[in-house]
């Protein structure tokens, strides 16, 4: 995955291209090799590299201690998580639309994947053990990537930042299965509900950011400019992308009825029955989330033209209209109808939670 992504950042991506893709290139690498050598371990201990041998390995706390950092910091860096997740914003502003799409759709989603396939059933002491740890960096992630990106003038920036902030949302549901080993059954069906709202978050943040940055793209072709400062007043000159880029914006604040708001409802709930601290904190987003969004939105679609540019700015093409429209509507039908993914990895999320309890 890092020699696409190094070679549609480094040859297609902006001016500040090379510092962005070393950088990303860096950081993943550096985790890559630690998840390496986890493997390689644990492959010499099961006599095997076959995945579910792992499983039943009974590894001695300081050993679990090891391969769980190892794990946590290659998947944290892809996820990613604060604070290793400063290359993140420097790759979506330098690339291509089409390499933000592949970014924050696709690449951010093998960190959660990871973390479910390899930290919950290999390492559960460790995440016991280190969870009051954990929990922290997600609702850091949460609060203060939020208001980072509130301060942003850079659209991409902004979402890019976003990104993480609703990342945080996935490993929270994930770290919130942890504090319920050995805990009744009541609170092991809740978190239950964190991990399946953990796999939400990441299928609907997909296509949500997607939109976001294939509208930002759209903008940028036009203006050549993605500074919110230099365009205002877009939707006087284009109203059927203005309303497309303002549903995704509010489905980025977890708008009820589109699939941003079931995902975080979902680890909400299993953070309540958690530590109600976890759940007030978390719930910030509906605050942050909504005032970055509804800023840009503002900010860019709405109020007086701001320049000849945007008034010359042709309308949406075809080409374009329907990569919006189809992520659109698939938004609002994951909102409505959440089973038609939930009771695709239902089975899956349940036998996760059976591997992690059968041990105590």
């Amino acid at each position: 995955m890092l020699i696409p992504l190094f070679l549609i950042i480094g040859i297609w991506g902006g001016p500040n291209r090379v510092y962005a893709t070393i950088k990303f290139f860096i950081y993943t690498l550096f985790g890559s090799v630690l998840m390496l050598v986890a493997l390689l371990y644990l492959s010499f201990k099961a006599n095997s590299f076959y995945i579910l041998d792992y499983y039943n390995l009974a590894l001695s706390l300081d050993v679990q201690i090891l391969l769980f950092l190892a794990f946590l910091i290659a998947f944290g860096i892809k996820v990613p998580m604060w604070p290793v997740h400063t290359w993140l914003p420097d790759a979506h502003v330098e690339a291509p639309s089409s390499g933000s799409v592949i970014l924050a759709a696709v690449l951010l989603k093998v960190g959660g994947y990871g973390m479910i396939r390899f930290l919950l059933p290999i390492t559960p002491d460790a995440g016991l053990y280190l969870n009051s740890f954990l929990i922290p960096l997600s609702l850091i992630a949460i609060i203060y990537i939020s208001f980072v990106a509130l301060a942003q003038q850079d659209m991409k920036k902004l979402i890019a930042y976003s990104s993480v902030a609703h990342m945080g949302f996935v490993t929270l549901g994930i770290f919130l299965v942890f504090n319920t080993i050995g805990q009744a059954q009541d609170v092991q069906d809740i978190s239950h509900i964190g991990l399946q709202g953990s796999v939400m978050q990441m299928f609907s943040h997909g296509l949500i950011s997607a939109g976001l940055f294939i509208c930002i793209g759209i903008i940028y072709s036009r203006t050549k400019s993605r500074m919110i400062d230099d365009q205002s007043g877009i939707g006087q000159i284009m109203p059927v992308f203005s309303a497309l880029m303002m549903f995704f914006l509010l489905s980025n604040s977890g708008l009820p009825g589109t699939s941003g708001f079931v995902g975080e409802f979902m680890v909400l709930i299993a953070a309540i029955k958690n530590n109600i601290i976890y759940a007030i904190l978390a719930s910030t987003t509906l605050v942050l989330a909504a005032s970055y969004s509804l800023w840009l939105g503002k900010r860019v679609l709405f109020g007086e033209v701001s320049s000849d540019i945007v008034t010359t700015m042709k309308p949406l093409r075809l080409d374009e209209f329907w990569p919006l429209l189809i992520l659109a509507i698939l938004v609002i039908l994951i909102g409505i109808k959440p089973d038609i993914l939930l009771d695709i990895s239902e089975e899956s999320s349940l036998h996760m939670i059976k591997i992690i309890t059968s041990k105590y």
